[in-house]
């Protein structure tokens, strides 16, 4: 729902940074790479250390190159469908990893089961909203939209995490079960935005 929105607000950052990159000669697949590695490296290392402010950063560094890949590819006009495949994903395991990271939080630092929950659910239905998508896209289908896509999602789980991480008490619990409870809708938007598409293509 954001994501229009986000990648509009970062041009004035994105286009002048992807211009430099394809100068350097670096494609869009390396980009994917790296911030995948980053990010990924980031959630597991901080988050199971109780440095919950440091990750906070260092995911959203990382994860800000999920804008720039997509941005240099369009630039060299060298898009491809295995890139495409690629970028998904790696989103896929980043947000495996950013979840994991938080769920050990939850279970070893944090001793609070109940959050832990909330924290698997999130990773949970957060591939199932990304799964319909493709599923969909794959038989013919559309799934597009929903409440809360990958930027509410780390919008939502970083601002939790920093602000725990700062001191502010519930912060990430707030936030962990806000999601979860979100991405169920979402599912359900995707599901019937799936079964929608199905009737009208059926009615032809």
């Amino acid at each position: 729902m954001l994501n229009i929105f986000a990648r509009a607000s970062l041009s004035r950052f994105v286009d002048p940074v992807s211009g430099w990159l394809v100068r350097a000669g670096i494609g869009p697949n390396t980009i994917t790479f790296i911030g995948t590695a980053g990010t990924v490296a980031s959630a597991l290392w901080f988050f199971p250390r109780d440095q919950l402010v440091a990750g906070t950063f260092a995911v959203t560094v990382f994860v800000l190159l999920d804008v720039l890949d997509g941005a240099v590819a369009r630039i060299r006009g060298s898009g491809t469908l295995w890139g495409a495949v690629l970028d998904a994903t790696c989103d896929r395991i980043a947000d495996g990893a950013l979840f994991a990271g938080l769920t050990w939080w939850c279970f070893v630092v944090a001793g609070d089961r109940l959050l832990a929950v909330a924290a698997l659910l999130c990773l949970v239905s957060a591939q199932v909203i990304s799964y319909i998508k493709a599923r969909a896209a794959a038989t013919g289908l559309s799934a597009d939209g929903g409440m809360v896509e990958r930027a509410e999602r780390y919008i939502i789980t970083l601002v939790g995490a920093g602000l725990t991480g700062l001191g502010v008490p519930f912060a990430l619990g707030v936030a962990l079960w806000l999601l979860a409870g979100l991405q169920l809708v979402t599912v359900i938007q995707r599901m019937l935005a799936v079964w929608r598409s199905a009737g009208n293509r059926e009615a032809r």
